[in-house]
């Protein structure tokens, strides 16, 4: 499993963001009601709220395409732990860059879209009466946020290896789709990561977008801003070399011309 550097000094301090805190509580919240009404009969209840193309088509259930990110397999514990750790390891860095409103803003946007994506891609060419659930699609989209913003920050794959974020999402995401394709035998939960992802990457090329994640600490500046700040390093890095030059003139001329007030 992975971790971030900062997460090691930030994460383990017992700190949560807000936005990721409420939705730990939330996911968790729902897979333990989940787990204990799953042995009985009253477990069916929760259907209407998974994702099932044939209800958000058909019967026009769009609530689904959001709270089928608040349900995970009960039979497989692994499936809730890797989704709430990744967002909890990526999701923290970006909402304390973007603030809880963006940051649960693109959270919902990529789930959504992978939501969608899932729709119609299951009536197209899969079964539309398959049911989804998992927050996978809003996660690959967080990973994919993080990646982009801090590209080279490095991640320590399975605690072990250092990997740029760049790397890592790469390859993550490479292996989640092949397992994705081993063990559900269809493309629903690839449709789904990569649906997040891509919703993710277009809204932040986007023009809506740009207001992307700065690190944390540094403002948001305009375009125009942004150019006048480059032309003033420009400049700035301009006089450091007329100064060098000047500094190794001094030093090449004889002793008896040197100004003795120079050093």
């Amino acid at each position: 499993m992975p971790f971030t550097e900062r997460a090691y000094r930030g994460r383990y301090s017992g700190h949560f963001s807000q936005g990721v805190k409420w939705l730990l509580m939330a996911n968790f919240g729902v897979y333990i009601v989940q787990f204990l009404l799953a042995w009985s009969s009253l477990g069916e209840i929760f259907t209407p709220f998974y994702l099932r193309p044939i209800d958000v088509a058909g019967h026009f259930w769009v609530w689904q395409l959001v709270t089928y990110m608040f349900f995970h397999d009960v039979h497989s514990f692994f499936h809730i732990l890797f989704n709430m750790l990744t967002l909890w390891m990526f999701g923290k860095d970006l909402e304390e860059a973007w603030g809880t409103t963006q940051f649960l803003k693109y959270y919902f946007l990529c789930g959504i879209g992978a939501g969608v994506f899932v729709v119609a891609g299951n009536l197209l060419f899969g079964n539309p009466y398959s049911s989804t659930i998992g927050a996978s699609g809003a996660i690959f989209g967080l990973m994919l946020a993080f990646a982009m913003q801090w590209p080279d920050r490095e991640i320590l794959f399975s605690f072990l290896f250092p990997v740029k974020a760049k790397y890592f999402v790469m390859i993550l995401g490479g292996i989640q789709v092949l397992s994705s394709w081993a063990s559900m035998g269809g493309p629903v939960s690839y449709i789904a990561h990569l649906g997040g992802m891509g919703v993710g990457y277009f809204y932040l090329r986007s023009r809506r977008g740009r207001r992307r994640p700065t690190l944390v600490g540094r403002t948001k500046t305009s375009f125009w801003g942004t150019m006048m700040g480059q032309y003033n390093e420009w400049k700035l890095q301009r006089a450091r070399r007329k100064f060098q030059v000047y500094l190794r003139k001094q030093g090449d001329a004889p002793p008896k011309d040197r100004d003795r007030w120079v050093q």
